[in-house]
């Protein structure tokens, strides 16, 4: 540990945003620049644990106390060897991640904790900045084909690990452009389109293969792939959003999230958008949900010049700092703030929406709900009733249902004759990543259920070494660390003696 005082003698301090009637004109980032010695005193802060909890909260167990020392000690490229042996993207877990690692940071127990993944981003940063982040071919070929159906964060940590190992991958992506929900589902405000083209260029040119307008199932017989790979990796996410079954759901502006969120990231891309345009401009727009897609929703609106916005949750607003229920390293179950919320917008809790009401037309004018109480029944499960004359409505000209998804889409996984759990998602044997047909994986949201995309690659990481166990026999001897990286850093540490 570079300073063992460092914890004691320097704050926190998190990258500025951008003004607010600024960043609302456009689809930027929000985030300034972080001045890089801002970064070196942030990573002073570590007190390199004797047991370091930000491992466990990390599902990549990323090395944390490890990358945060090197940065402080100048050893830039010591610090992405390290953060590269766990961690395929670090720039889509900087852009995206709520950190869990930071929540398990043991400074939190008394003092705001280490900014972990803006030490994170900044390493990578430097990384594409100094031109070290390079394509890495295997150094033999296993003579192996492997499917990779879709290209979100869970199937390129796959496909880049497969590929490393020497066998022969394939990504089949069903929509024009790869990258999942990272190109058309994550706003440009939060994290530029150009951090996936850059990181696909460097697959490519360790030789992954991609296929985009290539929907297995379709225009690609699922069969016919089954003769030509040795294995298939199922990475096509948990599909299938959760809907509102009450009265007036078929009524003219009541969308779903994604549609939405899709729409808009083609305007940024430059393409046309096709069918029904979906805008917020100008209207009073109802945001059904918590989470960050409902947040993603807001800032979109925002930017789309709506008239007014309501963001509703059914749960219990929750607390701000501290939740006894869930106590440190645990993460917290406290209410959140994006930067959408600074940005304006009304949030209320507890209400339930009960149905519709539209014009002779047939578009929605009225949202009709009632608040609801939380409470526990016997067995301990959360149950929630409505409370009387708590009646409620809300005008409205657009209504975005974000409450989630349930479940991989179920065609594909039909096709290939592989079995679902009662969730809706692709079943594994515990602890496993193989379907219930051998040669078949699956890995990500469609497997674990909705998630972050932290573990989206963690579980595409996990799956590919299983794959391979799987074709070979026995695991390939990968090599965490890229060895032209640790040479960088073995000068570096000689410059900063």
């Amino acid at each position: 540990m570079a300073d063992p005082r460092g914890f004691l003698n320097i704050e926190q301090q998190k990258p500025t945003p951008r003004p607010v009637f600024q960043r609302i004109k456009d689809y930027n980032e929000v985030y300034q620049p972080f001045p890089e010695e801002s970064i070196r005193a942030q990573a002073s802060r570590c007190m390199d644990c004797g047991v370091p909890f930000c491992h466990t909260g990390c599902p990549l167990g990323n090395l944390i106390p490890d990358w945060n020392d090197m940065v402080h000690r100048n050893r830039w490229a010591e610090a992405l060897a390290e953060l590269h042996s766990t961690n395929n993207f670090p720039e889509f877990t900087g852009k995206t991640c709520p950190a869990p690692c930071e929540a398990s940071c043991v400074l939190t127990i008394n003092t705001p904790p280490v900014i972990i993944k803006n030490i994170e981003l900044a390493i990578v940063d430097k990384g594409w900045e100094m031109g070290w982040i390079k394509s890495v071919p295997p150094t033999r070929e296993s003579g192996k084909k492997v499917a990779v159906i879709g290209s979100g964060p869970a199937g390129l940590a796959a496909a880049q690990q497969l590929r490393r190992a020497g066998h022969a991958v394939t990504v089949f992506e069903r929509d024009d452009r790869l990258g999942g929900l990272l190109m058309y589902g994550i706003p440009d405000f939060k994290m530029g389109k150009y951090y996936i083209d850059r990181r696909i260029q460097q697959l490519e040119g360790e030789g992954v293969r991609f296929q985009t307008n290539a929907e297995v199932g379709r225009n690609i017989d699922a069969h016919e792939l089954t003769k030509k790979f040795d294995a298939f990796l199922l990475a096509i996410g948990s599909g299938r959003a959760r809907e509102l079954d009450i009265p007036g759901r078929d009524l003219a502006g009541i969308e779903l999230a994604m549609p939405f969120l899709t729409q808009q990231n083609r305007r940024c891309l430059g393409e046309k958008v096709e069918g029904k345009e979906l805008t917020a401009t100008g209207k009073n727009v109802i945001i059904i949900g918590g989470g960050d897609t409902a947040a993603d929703c807001l800032g979109t609106s925002h930017r789309q010049l709506a008239k007014s916005i309501l963001q509703i949750d059914y749960n219990p607003r929750p607390p701000e700092n501290l939740n006894p229920e869930t106590p440190w390293p645990l993460w917290p179950k406290i209410l959140r703030f994006s930067p959408a919320h600074e940005e304006g917008g009304r949030r209320d809790w507890q209400i339930k929406t009960t149905r519709f009401v539209g014009d002779k037309a047939g578009n929605t004018k009225e949202l009709h709900a009632v608040r609801v109480n939380q409470y526990y029944d016997e067995t301990g499960e959360r149950q929630f009733e409505e409370i009387r004359g708590t009646d409620l409505v809300f005008p409205c000209d657009l209504v975005l249902i974000a409450i989630g998804f349930s479940g991989a889409e179920q065609r594909l996984p039909a096709l290939l004759g592989i079995d679902l759990d009662t969730r809706g998602n692709i079943a594994t044997p515990r602890g496993s990543y193989q379907a219930s047909r051998p040669e078949v994986f699956a890995a990500g949201d469609s497997r674990r259920g909705q998630s972050l995309v932290v573990w989206a690659i963690a579980e595409g990481r996990e799956a590919a070494r299983e794959i391979d166990e799987y074709l070979m026999g026995k695991p390939s001897q990968l090599k965490s660390r890229d060895s032209s990286l640790l040479q960088l850093g073995r000068n570096e540490k000689r410059k900063s003696n």
